[in-house]
């Protein structure tokens, strides 16, 4: 099941329902199954606090993933700070919506096992993102 939250920042996700979809045919696509996952909302400086507190991580952030994942189940929360994802979307010149999505699916794609250490994994993990928002317009 896929929940939504905020943390410190007022934020309407509207597409509650098509997510959810779209995110278990992500899971099913990979051989996993979508487990408890939410997904938190939240500012720049709320995820900067909880990279420092739990990651060691003294820099800003557009997501953060923590991984409960037990075998083929996926389970996990994605804080993804709305004001980076704003950001991200002006620097590439996309629109907000899409690069939301972008960075929920890269969320997800964390919890299957992919990773983005090296150029090799950036690469594969962008070319899993393009391929599921490409997906996702499918069931619009």
């Amino acid at each position: 099941m896929l929940y939504f939250h905020t943390e410190d920042i007022s934020f309407s996700f509207k597409y509650k329902r098509l997510t959810s979809k779209w995110l278990k045919l992500v899971a099913s696509a990979e051989n996993k199954k979508l487990g408890d996952v939410s997904v938190i909302f939240c500012s720049d400086n709320y995820l900067l606090d909880v990279n420092i507190k739990y990651l060691g991580h003294d820099y800003f952030t557009d997501i953060i993933t923590f991984d409960y994942c037990e075998g083929a189940l996926l389970s996990g929360d994605l804080l993804i700070s709305i004001d980076s994802v704003k950001e991200n979307a002006d620097f590439y010149k996309t629109c907000f919506e899409d690069e939301l999505n972008r960075v929920i699916v890269h969320g997800l794609l964390h919890l299957i096992g992919y990773d983005d250490h090296t150029e090799t994994d950036i690469a594969q993990m962008r070319a899993k993102e393009d391929f599921y928002l490409e997906l996702r317009k499918t069931l619009l």
